[in-house]
């Protein structure tokens, strides 16, 4: 209809993504931020659809589909997700879960916030705290293997609602991340806003280096990540990546 409000969410493969302004969804996550009880943020990309579809007849697969499911806010982080969108009329908001960590990390948490980082090593902690001294950081790093470890799973857990944190930042992968936030969240036991952002302290403490800005906006940076890894990255873009279009043509 002609007129008619953009709505605020759109179903899309699997997901229901958020549809409002960056500047609206960053606004959100800070309000989450002080809110009494746990919620938390998925930032699904093209391999998080892929995962997602490949548990679409996998009972085993429940607690991925559950975690995606109820995630308080879901937002795009892939410019190929946002044009198979378009192609299906649908505008979806672009925020990359390393952009959105570092707006959050340098503009919009407020001094003496309370930070949280599940994963990442002890000197990546160091540099966010030379960053942003006026915040309160604290970091648990669990084992490999989170995902099929439930006794690792609730250690994360006992943390996130011992450290009562205004935010939390997963950096232990996709699906686990997810998992484990939906595992805090059935608890009902923390508070604060969690947000499963991958590898976006690597890219911000340089552990990492992030795709130049015209390979972003060419939508080439699986291309420049896979330069970077190709040993650990080739399956991932080469072989599982792909699949994108048949998910998208089946879906239609």
């Amino acid at each position: 209809m002609s007129g008619a409000s953009a709505p605020a969410s759109v179903s899309f493969l699997g997901f229901v993504f958020a549809c409002r302004p960056a500047d609206a969804l960053i606004d959100q996550i800070c309000d989450m931020a002080r809110a009494s009880r746990f919620t938390y943020v998925v930032t699904p990309n093209v391999d998080h659809v892929i995962t997602l579809d490949k548990t679409r007849d996998d009972p085993a697969g429940q607690a991925v589909r559950s975690a995606y499911a109820a995630a308080d806010l879901t937002i795009c982080d892939s410019r190929i997700l946002l044009k198979l969108a378009k192609l299906s009329g649908h505008e979806l908001t672009l925020l990359a879960g390393s952009d959105l960590t570092c707006i959050l990390l340098d503009e919009r948490i407020p001094a003496g916030s309370s930070v949280a980082v599940i994963g990442g090593t002890t000197d990546q902690l160091t540099f966010l705290q030379g960053r942003r001294p006026d915040l309160m950081f604290r970091q648990h790093i669990p084992p490999m293997g989170v995902r099929r470890n439930v006794a690792a799973q609730d250690a994360i857990a006992d943390f996130v609602e011992q450290a009562a944190c205004d935010y939390v930042f997963f950096t232990i992968g996709a699906p686990q991340s997810e998992i484990v936030a939906h595992r805090i969240a059935a608890r009902g036991r923390a508070r604060g806003v969690a947000l499963c952002v991958g590898a976006s302290i690597e890219f911000i403490t340089g552990a990492k280096r992030r795709a130049p800005l015209w390979m972003q906006r060419a939508s080439l940076e699986w291309a420049y990540r896979l330069g970077s890894e190709p040993r650990r990255l080739w399956r991932r873009y080469l072989v599982e990546g792909p699949r994108i279009f048949a998910i998208w043509r089946r879906q239609r």
